[in-house]
């Protein structure tokens, strides 16, 4: 493996090193105010939620490494206390990456990248409207990290109001991840969409003891058919299926019967229970998995 040192390595490479590798990343597409009044709009990808119960989000605005010098956000956030994060779907992401370029202190982000301010409730800055999420926040605490290029300053905000477009919601008043079409930073000119094939669901109950990777037969743990990501559906069920019970499918399943007919059943069976657990039919895909060690 490539093996980097932080301290060997220039700061501009090795931040892409970090940003390549950490990735996808969320975007909070910060909005803040000066004190003469001027909006301004910019994207941070150094961003998350930290807690609910205070509401945090947390995002980093970082001193440029070329100059070591800092930001307006950040100026106007140390002057106010105050941001609007708003956050990016695709179909404003080239107007956001408007807003990334580094414009004059007097100019308005929100009129170079064509977005419209929409007024905040609680705070001064001024939300996005094109956005379909907006948290309104007061800042609790700036915390440096450094004082040389490249350093960040770790930016608590701590959201007191919340805007959510009812066109992204689901019959359950659940944000849809289809509907609000997020989009994702990766390395240098890298972005991914968070919508469509690209989401997955990943269903595993916490409150239940699952069995482990340990807990699997030896025979499932060395098989050549099953990836780990197959054996990990496996390993996170509270037991695995009776192998009485996997063999009733030889009963009512056709393909098991066909597979159980061939030279290489074991094998048949294994590729028909991948097949089943990359389907997400966990139940059916466990007995057909139990039932290829059985027969």
């Amino acid at each position: 493996m490539l093996r980097i040192d932080p301290t060997q390595i220039a700061t501009k490479d090795l931040h892409q090193y970090m940003l390549s590798a950490v990735a996808p990343r969320p975007i909070a597409f910060a909005s803040t105010i000066s004190t003469d009044g001027v909006p301004n709009l910019a994207p941070y990808s150094f961003f998350n939620a930290f807690s609910s119960n205070p509401p945090i989000v947390i995002f980093s605005s970082n001193r440029r490494v070329a100059n070591n010098t800092t930001k307006d956000t950040l100026k106007n956030i140390q002057d106010t206390g105050e941001v609007v994060i708003n956050v990016v779907s695709h179909a404003i992401v080239r107007q956001m990456a408007v807003a990334s370029i580094e414009y004059a202190a007097d100019v308005s982000e929100f009129d170079k990248a064509g977005f419209t301010p929409l007024a905040s409730e609680m705070i001064r800055p001024f939300r996005v409207a094109e956005s379909p999420v907006h948290m309104e926040c007061r800042v609790d605490q700036i915390l440096p990290l450094g004082d040389q290029g490249g350093a960040g300053n770790l930016i608590i905000c701590n959201i007191v109001l919340m805007h959510i477009a009812e066109a992204v919601l689901n019959e359950k008043g659940r944000i849809d991840p289809h509907k609000i079409d997020l989009m994702g930073r990766m390395g240098r000119m890298y972005y991914v969409r968070a919508s469509g094939a690209a989401v997955e669901e990943i269903v595993q109950e916490v409150n239940v003891m699952g069995i482990g990777f340990d807990g699997l037969p030896t025979a499932l743990r060395h098989s050549k058919v099953f990836t780990g990501n197959n054996l990990g559906q496996l390993a996170g069920m509270a037991a695995l299926p009776d192998a009485s019970v996997a063999m009733e499918l030889a009963a009512t399943d056709p393909r098991v019967q066909a597979a159980l007919a061939t030279a290489d059943a074991p094998r048949e069976l294994a590729v028909y229970a991948k097949e089943m657990l990359d389907e997400n039919h966990l139940e059916l895909g466990a007995q057909l998995a139990v039932l290829s060690i059985s027969v």
